[in-house]
């Protein structure tokens, strides 16, 4: 499942700073995460380090974007070679 930030969101930049992905970046009001690069980090680390590291609890699980861990790495894979390429 891909992560959300909410509208308790500071613009402190701390989540994109933590996503490996890049799946992270500034909205107007409030980062925004990308649910087709968001994997919850599966394939770098055994947690959301955004979720992890947000000061406000901003970043929690998207219930529109949910995923398996399967579905998770797959999409891992799938940017990794994308990256590669």
């Amino acid at each position: 499942m891909a992560y959300k930030i909410t509208e308790d969101c500071l613009m402190c930049g701390v989540c994109a700073e933590q996503c490996p992905n890049g799946a992270i970046s500034e909205g107007d009001d409030r980062y925004r995460v990308d649910p087709a690069k968001c994997t919850e980090c599966a394939g770098f680390y055994p947690i959301s380090r955004c979720s992890v590291s947000c000061p406000q609890g901003a970043c929690v699980p998207d219930p529109e974007h949910v995923e398996s861990k399967e579905e998770l790495q797959q999409k891992f894979n799938k940017l990794q070679s994308q990256k590669a390429s």
